[in-house]
């Protein structure tokens, strides 16, 4: 009765212990958890490039923060309704980044509601929508360039960065001009508004804002008036029927049922093989072999693959292994070396026991037997020459 009572606590300790250690593992990640989710969700969310409030390298929360400064008001506006009701009744200065979900009559129809727009991250389509056929070029590797042109804030701001680089479409004002291309283009429209593109990441990002006249040629741009929308393009501003098409919608109807069918397939084929190979079996390790199977092993493998040469080799290796023992050579003498010293114990012809030891090539298996044979009357022989040494008179 002693026994049992005092086993029963030394087998359940160990199972105590394991479950503390489990419950402790699940609590240290669900700490974890907790932390990386106030880090993500509470109140700190990544900003994009160009975005009016992060103060991230790439953004412009400086430049926002200047045209305050200067009284120019700046609305925040991340969806197009937003800033379709901050344009409303107003001169404003709409601040544009590339909007590929928009089509060109939406981005237009924005466009107009504006007294002038800044287009910050230009683009081909966007250029040659608003910017009368005005395209991309190269790119100038954040180079600094002189104005080359009399518009008002470029000829104030002097030499500024340039980056991006656009080809003016006609009747379009170019400047900052690097190898025939412009790292600004302006133009005013018919009923007086002004729309202009420059690469804002070369320019007016926290970073590269205080490079050379950067800050100037933005504050010329962008307080043209006293109030800047800065709209900033949403997934949900698509126009009703623009939604790009999944690759769905682009295949044929059959790819779908077709890929299903595959994977059935292929679920089916691996069921059928692994049922083919039975159950697994287990064996307790380690497996002992004996010599003599491996040895009759080999000899089946040799057979089998009709392979003389390589079994005479195997028979040589072993009688050179014994004769070494027998001589008193070193364990890695050279075979030739051994063939030398067991024909000068003979006193026999060293090309013919070299023949024996290394070279006789067979090619059947009766050449094999043959050759098997003279290994084992040259053993015997280099034994009765040492048994007769020991012999005394």
């Amino acid at each position: 009765m002693v026994t049992a009572v005092s086993a029963a606590p030394l087998t359940v300790r160990p199972r105590r212990r394991a479950a503390l250690g489990w419950i402790g593992l699940a609590l240290a990640l669900l700490l974890v958890g907790l932390v990386g989710t106030t880090l993500v969700y509470g109140g700190w969310t990544q900003k994009d490039a160009l975005d009016p409030e992060s103060p991230a390298p790439d953004g412009t929360r400086a430049l926002v923060r200047i045209l305050q400064q200067q009284g120019v008001t700046v609305t925040v506006a991340r969806d197009r309704a937003a800033a379709e009701r901050a344009l409303t009744d107003r001169d404003a200065t709409l601040v544009l980044r590339d909007a590929p979900m928009l089509s060109d009559a939406t981005l237009t129809a924005l466009a107009d509601r504006a007294r002038d727009v800044v287009l910050i991250e230009p683009r081909s389509r966007t250029l040659d929508v608003l910017l009368k056929g005005s395209s991309l070029g190269g790119f100038a590797n954040d180079r600094a360039a002189a104005p080359g042109c009399e518009l008002p804030a470029p000829r104030t701001a002097g030499t500024a960065r340039t980056g991006e680089l656009m080809i003016p479409g006609a009747g379009v004002t170019g400047c900052y001009p690097v190898d025939g291309e412009y790292g600004l283009l302006s133009t005013e429209t018919s009923d007086g508004r002004t729309v202009t593109a420059l690469d804002g990441s070369a320019t007016m990002t926290n970073t590269t804002l205080p490079l050379d006249g950067n800050a100037a040629l933005a504050i010329g741009v962008l307080a043209r008036t006293d109030a800047v929308v800065w709209y900033v393009p949403s997934l949900t501003d698509s126009d009703a029927g623009s939604t790009p098409r999944t690759i769905g919608d682009l295949t044929p109807p059959w790819v779908t049922p077709g890929i299903v069918l595959l994977l059935l397939s292929a679920v089916v084929a691996a069921i059928w093989r692994g049922r083919r190979f039975g159950p697994l079996v287990t064996e307790r390790l380690p497996v002992m072999v004996r010599a003599n199977e491996t040895t009759e092993g080999r000899a089946r493998l040799y057979a089998a693959s009709g392979d003389a040469a390589h079994a005479l080799d195997e028979l040589r290796r072993a009688t050179r292994t014994r004769l070494v023992r027998r001589l008193g050579l070193a364990a890695h003498t050279p075979a030739e070396q051994v063939a030398d010293a067991v024909a000068d114990r003979l006193g026999a012809d060293r090309g013919a026991i070299r023949g024996i030891l290394l070279t006789d090539s067979p090619t059947t298996d009766r050449d094999l037997v043959a050759a098997s044979d003279r290994l084992r009357d040259l053993e015997t022989s280099v034994h009765a020459a040492f048994a007769t040494e020991r012999t005394t008179r």
